[in-house]
């Protein structure tokens, strides 16, 4: 019987297929064949790998994938060594039928009562919670950036006068109490308040971070009086300051040209987008092979997919999307946001790429999407 790199040999051999023409055609590196072929897996940085390219081969040459690839599990159950120290020991003892009974007796009342004290101290810290106080924040000048949980407020100072703004509500928007009625804002959004009626705007209010259905979390509110000078921002603290971002993107149409913008061999690449406050984008990948994509948007459930030639798939973020590529030279990737669209460069041909895409913010305060190498 054949083994698997032999039947990998004979079929590309019949065909008179190259390594190199195989690579062109299919978008995998030449060391990777010649890697199946000799049955060398360790050049693989991991199984999903050895899988995507094993089918993409076969289906190449004609074969079989799922044989292939049962080959392929048989030949690792088989490098698995015997347990040969454990076949020759001595049988354990036997333990006494009452013995256990009392060993599991004594183990069911230590669980019972290890539950009942984590519930009651699980409920005393959950009655904590449900009585947190409303906070009260203050802006006289400049700008105040915090994260408001419902019934907290802002108190605005505008001339001689004050003016209270309360978050009375959060869900797939946060609502705020205004002088002149509940102004209501999506994550991302923006408004501007004559809060004394002289006709000119006095503040501006920004959606930063919304936690749709979860009101639990709180918004990120932004408040810049516009009357003055801006000042030093007041933030909360700068690890959650770095995860806001605005809410589900919808694609934005794309311009006549995009300008490509390439990463480092290791490190954070150019800048995509440049604002001074980040916005939701899109990720849109268009595959020009086959390809093996893993990817996380906004540190969610991750997701994995074999990609064939002229697929496409577009992934939204509001905070950063996380990307593991088995070739980098097989999709085209674009970022799209405000209006704009811009190529995205992270890898070379027959490179495997950890990279990561997301919303930064520099020492002037204002914000970057950017490229990040991780391998």
């Amino acid at each position: 019987m054949e083994s698997l790199g032999e039947k990998l040999r004979s079929a590309r051999e019949t065909k008179g297929y190259t390594f190199d023409q195989i690579s062109r055609d299919t978008n995998i590196a030449r060391r990777y064949l010649e890697a199946l072929e000799n049955e060398d897996f360790s050049q693989f940085p991991g199984e999903p790998y050895i899988l995507g390219f094993l089918r993409n081969y076969s289906e190449y040459l004609g074969l079989d994938s799922h044989d292939l690839i049962s080959l392929y599990r048989m030949l690792k159950l088989q490098e698995q060594p015997i347990p040969v120290a454990q076949l020759l020991n001595d049988p354990k003892p036997v333990i006494p039928r009452s013995l256990l009974i009392a060993a599991g007796a004594v183990a069911a009342l230590a669980i019972a009562a290890f539950v009942f004290f984590a519930v009651g101290r699980a409920s005393s810290s959950g009655a904590a919670e449900d009585v947190r106080k409303n906070v009260e924040y203050e802006l006289k000048s400049g700008i105040l950036e915090k994260r408001l949980y419902q019934g907290d407020t802002a108190l605005i100072a505008v001339g001689s006068d004050r003016y209270k703004l309360e978050l009375v509500k959060l869900g797939n928007e946060a609502t705020i109490s205004a002088p002149d009625g509940d102004l209501s804002l999506d994550l991302g959004q923006e408004a501007e308040l004559d809060l004394d009626g002289n006709g000119s705007k006095d503040l501006k209010i920004f959606v930063a971070d919304l936690f749709k259905g979860d009101p639990l979390k709180g918004a990120s509110l932004r408040f810049e009086l516009l009357s003055q000078a801006p000042a030093a921002v007041e933030t909360q603290d700068p690890s959650a300051a770095s995860e806001t971002a605005a809410g589900a993107a919808a694609v934005a149409p794309a311009p006549a040209a995009a300008t490509p913008v390439p990463a480092t061999a290791s490190g954070t690449g150019s800048v995509i987008f440049s604002s001074g406050n980040p916005y939701p984008f899109t990720l849109q990948a268009t595959f020009k092979g086959y390809c093996l994509l893993r990817w996380e948007s906004d540190r969610k459930d991750r997701e994995e997919r074999y990609f064939h030639k002229a697929e496409i798939l577009n992934v939204q973020a509001q905070n950063g999307i996380r990307l593991w590529i088995s070739n980098a030279s097989a999709v085209k990737l674009q970022a799209i946001g405000g209006g704009k669209t811009v190529d995205v460069e992270i890898g070379g041909a027959g490179e495997v790429v950890v990279s990561d895409l997301k919303w930064v913010k520099d020492d002037d305060g204002r914000f970057k999407l950017t490229t990040v190498r991780l391998d």
